[in-house]
C-alpha cells in the first residue's frame, strides 16, 4: 500500500480501469496547490458527488486548511458526525429508523450493521480508525445557521459593514459589491430590481455607498431611516423629491419595516456577525471547518445570504498578501440558480470575481451541481480541475464536455473531445474522470471510503445536537440592568431623562458616536464616563520592536468614584472613538456622579492615567523559534499563528517541490535501469530458449539416428553429437546470463526501494518541521518608556448605549477584545 499521508496531498481514491471495472493499485494523490485554481465537480444523483466534496474538506482540514462550505441541502453536516472507535453505539443516535424498517431491522441491528459497512469500508482504503481522530484533531467543525438558532447562529443584518479600505481603493470592486449587496437585499424584499433602470436600486446602493465611503457600516434601522430621509438631496441631475418622492420613499421603507418587524423575521437579527476571519480559524488561530447550513431558508433567503457571504469573502481577500500555495477553501455543494449562463442574479458578479482574482491570494473555491446545463461555463473558463462523474444526459454531457474544452483552451491544452466523451461514457457510481491541467492527462478513479458517515440531510434537532450550547453569561459591562436617571440635584438638570445634564465649564465634556443604533423596540442611552487619550512609545529591540501607540480608555461611572478609575478602565480602539457636537435627540442620560463634575479629580486622573499605562499597560510581542519570525507591532497571538500556518506551509510547499524534484530524477533513472535490466531478462530468456530447443532437436537427432540405425557416418554423427554438447552448454550460459540479469533487477530494485524510504524519511522530516500545531511561541510583554507617556486627554464622556424596556442595557460601542 502507498503512503497517502503526504504533505500538501490530498487522498482521493485510487486509479480505475474502465475496461476492466476495477480500481488499481495506484492511489489518486491530489496536489493541494493545485486548487489555487479552482474545481467543479459534476454529476447526477447518485454518482457520489456529495462524498466527493466531503472527501476534498476531510483532506483539507487534515492538512491544517480552513474552509466555508455552503450547504443548501443539508448533507454537508455529515461533516461532523465522526465515530472514532466505529462502534454501534456511536452510530445509533444518528442512523435512519426508517432504513431500518424498511430493512426489516430493528433500530440497534442496523447500527451494528452500519457500523460494520463503515469499519470495512475504510480498512478497504486502508485508513485505520486514528484517522478519524486525526481529522478530529486538525481542525475545529461547526455548523452555522443564519436565520436559525438550531446551529450556531449567524447575522449579516446588524450590520452591513464597509469593506476594507483595499475594496474602497478599487472602483470596479467597489461599485460591484455595492450593486450585488443592493441586489441582494431588494430580493429579500421580493423586488426583482435592475440596477440601472430601478429607482428602489439606485436609492438604496447611493446609501450604502455614502456610508462605506465614510468607513461606517449599516444596519436595517439605518436604513429605513436613510430611505425616509437620505443624507443627499439630488441623484444624478434630479432633486431627491422628483427622483423618488417622499410618498414612494416611505411605502418602501414600510416594506423593509415590516421585514424587520416580522416575528419570522427575528432570527436574521441574531447570532454572530458575519466574520470571514472568524469563519476561518478559531480565537487561537486553529483551521476551521465552517458548515453553513441554509437548507432552512426560502430563495430569496438563500440568494441574500449567499451575496453578502461572497462579497465579504472577496473583501477579506483583497487584504491577504498574494501566494502560491492554498490558503483557504471555499465549496458550495449545489451551485444551481447562483451562477447560471445567460441570467444575473445577485450571487454572479461577486461570484465571478471570486473565481478571476481569488487565486492570486490562495482561496481555492470548488462548485458543485447536478444541473450541468445551469452553469455558466464562460465564467468557468479559468478553473483548472473539473472532476466529472456520471451525467443524466448526453445534453449534459455535451454541455460539460464545451465548458472542459473552453477551459483547456484557456490555460493552452490540447483537448480531444472524442476521447473524453469516451470516457465520461458509462462511468459506475463513485467514479470520476478528473481532467487537472496541473497535470499531462486526464484520469478516471474512484473516490475513496470518507471518515464521516454520510447518513443523509441532518434534520434540524440534529444540527442542535451537534452544536454546543453557549453557556456563558454576558460580561456586566456588555449588558446589565440599569436605571436611567436625571442628573443628582447639585446638576441644574430638570426631572426629565431626556434633559442632558450640565457640565461645569471646567470640566471638558465630549459626546461619543456610536458604532451601531438602537433597534427599534429599544432607546439610546447616554452614560457619563471618564475617557483618556495618551500615546505610548514601545521598544523592545531584540524582537524589533520600536513603535509609537496611541492608545484609549474608558471607564464607566460608578457610584463609588473616590478612587482612580482605570483599574476598571477597557481599552478601545483609537479610530473607533469618534466625537461629535451634540446627542442625539431624545435620547435618555444616566445620573452622573458627583466626583464626576469637579475639575480637580481629572487633575489626578492625569498622573494615575499615566501611572497606569506604565504599570498595566503592554504591546504584547510573539516570537516563534523554528520560523525566526517575530509578530508585528499590534499583532494578536491569533493573527500570528494564522501568518505563521501561511508562512510554514509556503515553506513546506517549497521544500515538497525541491525534494520533488531531487527524487523524481534519480528515480526516473532508477526505474530506467529496472526497465533495460528486465528487457534484458527477457531478452536473454528468449536467447535461451531458442538455445535450449535448439540442443533438445539436435540431441534428438544424433539419439535418433544411433538407435534406428541411420546409415550415417560414424564421424559425422560424431561431429554432430559434439556440436550438441555444445548447444547444451551454450543454454547453460544462456541461462546463467539470466540469473545475472535477474539479479541486476533485483539489486535495482533495492536501490529503488532505499530511495523510495530515503524520500519518505525526507518527507517525515518536513512534516515534523512544519506541523503548526509543534510550533511553539515565546510571549514577550513590552512595557511603554514612562519617560515618553504622553496623556493626549482625560475628559468627561457620554458613551452611547441602547436600553430596551425591561431596561437591559448594551453599549453601542465596544471595547478592543482582549489580545
Amino acid at each position: 500500500m502507498q503512503d497517502y499521508e503526504k504533505l500538501g496531498a490530498f487522498y482521493m481514491g485510487r486509479l480505475y480501469d474502465q475496461e476492466s471495472r476495477q480500481t488499481r493499485d495506484e492511489l489518486l494523490l491530489y496536489d493541494s496547490k493545485d486548487l489555487t485554481t479552482h474545481g467543479v465537480i459534476v454529476g447526477m444523483t447518485g454518482s457520489g458527488k456529495t462524498g466527493l466534496g466531503v472527501a476534498l474538506l476531510e483532506e483539507a482540514a487534515i492538512d491544517g486548511i480552513p474552509a466555508i462550505a455552503i450547504d443548501p441541502k443539508g448533507d454537508l453536516g455529515n461533516l461532523l458526525l465522526t465515530f472514532p472507535d466505529l462502534s454501534a453505539a456511536e452510530f445509533r443516535p444518528w442512523i435512519d429508523e426508517g432504513e431500518a424498517t424498511r430493512k426489516g431491522m430493528n433500530p440497534d441491528q442496523y447500527a451494528a450493521k452500519v457500523a460494520k459497512t463503515w469499519k470495512e469500508g475504510l480498512a478497504s482504503w486502508h485508513q485505520p480508525p486514528e484517522r478519524i481522530g486525526l481529522y478530529e484533531d486538525s481542525a475545529e467543525r461547526v455548523i452555522y445557521t443564519p436565520g436559525s438558532d438550531s446551529g450556531r447562529p449567524l447575522t449579516v443584518l446588524q450590520s452591513l459593514e464597509p469593506p476594507p479600505p483595499e475594496v474602497r481603493e478599487d472602483q470596479e470592486t467597489f461599485r460591484e459589491q455595492i450593486s450585488a449587496t443592493t441586489s441582494g437585499l431588494l430580493a429579500l424584499l421580493g423586488i426583482k430590481a435592475d440596477p440601472i433602470q430601478s429607482r428602489e436600486h439606485i436609492l438604496i446602493a447611493n446609501l450604502i455607498d455614502h456610508a462605506w465611503r465614510a468607513g461606517k457600516g449599516l444596519d436595517i434601522p439605518d436604513l429605513i431611516r436613510g430611505i425616509q430621509a437620505p443624507p443627499f438631496e439630488t441623484v444624478g441631475v434630479f432633486d431627491l423629491d422628483t427622483f423618488f418622492p417622499a410618498k414612494d420613499r416611505t411605502a418602501l421603507a414600510m416594506r423593509l419595516n415590516n421585514l424587520l418587524a416580522s416575528p419570522t423575521f427575528a432570527g436574521w437579527m441574531q447570532g454572530e456577525p458575519l466574520d470571514i476571519k472568524s469563519l476561518l480559524y478559531t480565537a487561537d488561530g486553529r483551521p476551521k471547518l465552517s458548515i453553513i447550513s441554509i437548507s432552512h431558508m426560502g430563495d430569496s433567503e438563500r440568494m441574500f445570504f449567499v451575496t453578502i457571504l461572497l462579497n465579504q469573502l472577496l473583501a477579506w481577500v483583497r487584504t491577504q498578501p498574494g501566494t502560491s500555495s492554498l490558503r483557504a477553501m471555499f465549496y458550495m455543494d449545489e451551485i444551481f440558480g447562483y451562477f447560471p449562463p445567460v441570467a444575473k442574479p445577485p450571487s454572479k458578479g461577486p461570484m465571478l470575481t471570486l473565481l478571476k482574482q481569488a487565486r492570486a491570494y490562495g482561496l481555492g473555491i470548488v462548485l458543485s451541481t447536478q444541473n450541468p446545463a445551469d452553469l455558466d461555463y464562460k465564467g468557468l473558463s479559468n478553473t483548472g480541475t473539473w472532476f466529472l462523474g456520471r451525467l443524466q444526459t448526453d445534453r449534459d454531457k455535451q454541455r460539460v464536455l464545451d465548458g472542459l474544452e473552453g477551459a483547456s483552451t484557456q490555460a493552452g491544452k490540447a483537448f480531444d473531445r472524442s476521447e473524453m466523451d469516451s470516457l465520461l461514457s458509462g462511468l459506475n457510481q463513485r467514479v470520476f474522470l478528473m481532467n487537472n491541467v496541473h497535470d499531462d492527462a486526464p484520469v478516471l478513479f474512484q473516490t475513496r471510503w470518507v471518515l464521516s458517515y454520510l447518513r443523509g440531510p441532518l434534520t434540524r434537532d440534529q444540527i442542535r445536537k451537534l452544536t454546543p450550547v453557549d453557556e456563558s453569561e454576558p460580561s456586566p459591562s456588555q449588558s446589565r440592568e440599569i436605571h436611567p436617571r436625571t442628573a443628582q440635584p447639585e446638576s441644574p438638570a430638570s426631572d426629565d431623562s431626556t434633559t442632558r445634564p450640565l457640565i461645569p465649564p471646567t470640566v471638558k465634556e465630549v459626546v461619543l458616536e456610536a458604532e451601531k443604533n438602537p433597534a427599534t423596540h429599544e432607546t439610546r442611552l447616554y452614560r457619563p464616563a471618564v475617557i483618556g487619550r495618551l500615546r505610548l512609545h514601545f521598544v523592545y529591540k531584540t524582537y524589533g520592536v520600536d513603535e509609537w501607540r496611541d492608545d484609549v480608555w474608558m471607564a464607566l461611572a460608578d457610584e463609588d468614584m473616590t478612587n482612580p478609575p482605570w483599574e476598571s478602565a477597557e481599552s478601545y480602539s483609537p479610530a473607533a472613538i469618534q466625537e461629535r457636537r451634540e446627542p442625539e435627540p431624545e435620547a435618555e442620560f444616566e445620573t452622573i456622579p458627583a466626583e464626576l463634575l469637579k475639575a480637580d479629580n481629572y487633575k489626578s486622573w492625569t498622573k494615575d492615567l499615566k501611572d497606569f499605562a506604565y504599570d498595566s499597560v503592554r504591546e504584547i510581542v510573539w516570537k516563534c523559534s523554528e520560523l525566526k519570525t517575530y509578530s508585528e507591532a499590534g499583532e494578536s497571538e491569533r493573527d500570528f499563528r494564522i501568518r505563521l500556518t501561511q508562512a510554514a506551509r509556503e515553506k513546506r510547499d517549497l521544500e515538497v517541490e525541491k525534494l520533488r524534484q531531487k527524487y523524481s530524477s534519480k528515480l526516473a533513472t532508477i526505474e530506467k535501469r529496472i526497465d533495460t535490466a528486465e528487457r534484458a531478462v527477457k531478452r536473454e530468456t528468449e536467447q535461451y530458449e531458442r538455445a535450449r530447443s535448439s540442443s533438445v532437436l539436435s540431441i534428438g537427432s544424433t539419439i535418433l539416428g544411433a538407435l534406428f540405425g541411420r546409415k550415417l557416418k560414424s564421424r559425422s554423427n560424431v561431429t554432430k553429437t559434439t556440436s550438441s554438447i555444445r548447444s547444451v552448454g551454450r543454454a547453460a550460459d544462456q541461462r546463467s546470463d539470466i540469473a545475472e540479469a535477474e539479479a541486476k533487477v533485483e539489486e535495482l530494485q533495492t536501490e529503488l526501494k532505499a530511495l523510495q524510504a530515503e524520500s519518505d524519511d525526507a518527507i517525515h522530516k518536513l512534516q515534523q518541521e512544519y506541523d503548526i500545531h509543534r510550533l511553539e511561541l515565546e510571549r514577550k510583554e513590552v512595557k511603554p518608556r514612562k519617560s515618553e507617556i504622553e496623556i493626549e486627554q482625560v475628559a468627561f464622556a457620554w458613551v452611547p448605549w441602547a436600553i430596551d424596556d425591561n431596561n437591559r442595557a448594551r453599549p453601542l460601542l465596544a471595547p478592543q477584545p482582549k489580545m
